[in-house]
């Protein structure tokens, strides 16, 4: 967007006194991997013995997410990852290739299909539309791998009655195999992420405010204030936070983006922000928690600030505990700054990658 500025006359001393406000704002995301489609909810799967080579009854069940036809399922065994877009390993010993399917439930009328193998089981049916629903599907006579460890099964879903062309829907999840003691455990992927004004005791629950007020600005010195955000994450592959939104503007009237990192200069036109403690002007704190989590160089720079929507501020490679970042905004206007009520609504967006 293109923004106009206009000047009708000189503006007086008491013109230059605006009024800026920015808030903030939250949404989340969960992110598997990059495949295309929803993923499934609710994803599980019980195993009637956990034991190495043992033959199995698996009871495998989700939630489907996407509205439409649904003609195929696949179920994918793997010992390297729960990602559907990575090449799978077949687990030495599995063999799904003869099991029979004595139950289904929340979508019927399925059978085994021709692409089922060792470590394959593909459903097929003629499609029929489905609307988000709990399934379940039971199969008899698996054998399960021949070594104890964690293993991986990936479940995608499709229009098609042969498992051809884009998933639906998609998910995966882990089991473990073990020696002699029957064991299934479930660990939900989770993502904690919470924005505000105020954030103490690093929980979300005392989240305190949306917005703030910078007050009259001033050509003579910067305005500033700041806001805070906590995230934590099981994902193996971290998290990031980005940031989207327009910099400070009153109808066509607008403060100019730093798209470039700078220090604050008062009497130029200037809206950024960072991650990190200030003192030009004093703002800001020491990210802090448990997590070891840290700002990207762009917002760590002290006195330095930047602001260009869809930047990601904090990105984080592996499972990280409770983090808190405290996101120091700061405003500097000319002498020749039209009057007016200046606003500017940014959102923070958390991405778990499992």
């Amino acid at each position: 967007m293109k923004w106009v500025t206009r000047h009708t006359q000189r503006p007086t001393p008491a013109m230059l006194l605006g009024c800026g406000l920015v808030i903030v704002g939250l949404v989340l995301n969960l992110l598997f991997g990059s495949v295309s489609g929803a993923q499934l909810g609710n994803r599980s799967l019980t195993l009637s013995h956990n034991q190495a080579s043992a033959q199995s009854v698996y009871r495998a069940g989700f939630t489907t997410v996407s509205n439409g036809l649904l003609g195929s399922v696949t179920f994918e065994f793997c010992s390297n990852d729960p990602f559907p877009e990575d090449p799978c390993t077949a687990p030495t010993g599995l063999d799904v290739s003869a099991v029979t399917l004595t139950d289904q439930t929340g979508a019927t009328g399925f059978t085994i299909g021709g692409g089922t193998d060792a470590n394959h089981i593909m459903l097929t049916r003629g499609q029929q539309n489905l609307v988000p629903t709990p399934v379940v599907f039971t199969f008899d006579g698996a054998v399960n791998p021949s070594s104890p460890g964690s293993y991986f099964m990936r479940i995608q879903t499709f229009a098609t009655s042969d498992a051809s062309g884009t998933a639906s829907d998609y998910g995966g999840l882990a089991f473990a195999i073990t020696n002699a003691i029957s064991v299934s455990a479930e660990v939900p992927p989770y993502l904690i992420f919470c924005t505000a004004i105020t954030i103490s005791g690093l929980n979300c629950a005392s989240a305190i405010g949306t917005n703030f007020d910078f007050g009259e600005l001033s050509a003579k010195h910067a305005n500033s204030g700041s806001s805070q955000m906590l995230a934590a994450t099981n994902a193996l592959n971290g998290y990031s936070i980005t940031m989207g939104g327009l910099t400070m503007t009153s109808g066509n009237n607008a403060v100019n983006a730093l798209t470039a990192s700078d220090v604050s200069r008062p009497g130029t036109s200037q809206f950024g922000l960072n991650l990190v403690p200030n003192v030009s002007p004093n703002v800001g704190s020491t990210p802090s928690g448990r997590g070891v989590a840290a700002p990207l160089a762009n917002y760590a720079q002290p006195n330095f600030y930047r602001f260009v929507s869809g930047e990601t501020l904090v990105s984080n490679p592996t499972t990280d505990d409770v983090r808190l970042f405290t996101v120091s905004y700061i405003i500097n206007v000319p002498i020749t700054q039209a009057p007016g009520v200046y606003a500017s609504t940014i959102t923070y967006v958390a991405l778990a990658n499992f």
